[in-house]
C-alpha cells in the first residue's frame, strides 16, 4: 500500500494545484496587499497633506485611493472564469497601475520639496514624525505596485513554469486488475 500524504502536505498540494489553474492569483494578492497597506496608513498620508498643503497633494491622495479600487476591479475583469484574458481590461489595469505609480511619485516629490525648501522647511521629527512615516508608506506602496505590475507582465512566463510542477498523487494498486474480465462474456 502506498503511504497516505500528511494533511499539511495535501494542503500545500491543493494550493499549488490552485496556483497552476489560476496563476493570476499571485499578482492579485500583491496588488491587494498594496491597496490594504496604503489604506491602513491613510491617516499618516492625510495628516501630511494637511500639514504640507502642497499643490494637488489631496488630489493625488484621492486619485491613489480611486485608482487602487478601480485597478482591482479592472484586474478581476481581466481574467474571466474559463475564458481567455480580456485584453482591453488588462490594458486598463496597466494604465491604472501607471497612474498609481505617478500619483505616488508626485506625492513623494511634494513631501521632499516641503522637507528641503529654503524657507521654513518641515522637520519630519518630533510632532511631525508622521511626515517621515508617510514618506516611507509612499515608497513601500510604490514598490508593491511595481512588483505587482511586473508579476502581471510576467504572468505568461511563470504560469508555464508552474504547469511543469508535478502535483499528481501516487495511487496504490492492489494487484487485482488482471483478474477483471472485460470481454463481456458471461461464464
Amino acid at each position: 500500500m502506498a503511504q497516505q500524504p500528511s494533511k499539511t502536505h495535501e494542503f500545500f498540494r491543493k494550493r499549488l494545484v490552485t496556483l497552476k489553474r489560476k496563476p493570476q492569483i499571485i499578482p492579485l494578492l500583491v496588488l491587494c496587499l498594496a491597496f490594504i497597506y496604503y489604506s491602513f496608513n491613510l491617516s499618516y498620508i492625510s495628516n501630511t497633506t494637511a500639514l504640507i498643503n502642497g499643490p494637488h497633494m489631496g488630489l493625488s491622495e484621492f486619485c491613489t485611493m480611486l485608482f487602487s479600487a478601480l485597478g482591482l476591479v479592472c484586474f478581476l475583469n481581466s481574467f474571466p472564469h474559463r475564458k481567455k484574458a480580456n485584453v482591453p481590461m488588462l490594458i486598463l489595469t496597466f494604465l491604472m497601475l501607471g497612474a498609481l505609480i505617478y500619483c505616488d511619485y508626485y506625492y513623494g516629490s511634494r513631501i521632499l520639496v516641503a522637507i528641503t525648501r529654503a524657507e521654513s522647511p518641515i522637520v519630519p521629527t518630533g510632532k511631525n514624525a508622521f511626515v517621515a512615516v508617510a514618506q516611507n508608506v509612499i515608497r513601500v506602496h510604490m514598490g508593491l505596485l511595481i512588483a505587482g505590475g511586473a508579476l502581471l507582465a510576467l504572468l505568461p512566463v511563470y504560469s508555464k513554469l508552474l504547469r511543469k510542477i508535478n502535483t499528481n498523487i501516487e495511487v496504490a494498486d492492489n494487484g487485482g486488475m488482471a483478474a477483471i474480465d472485460i470481454s463481456g462474456e458471461d461464464a
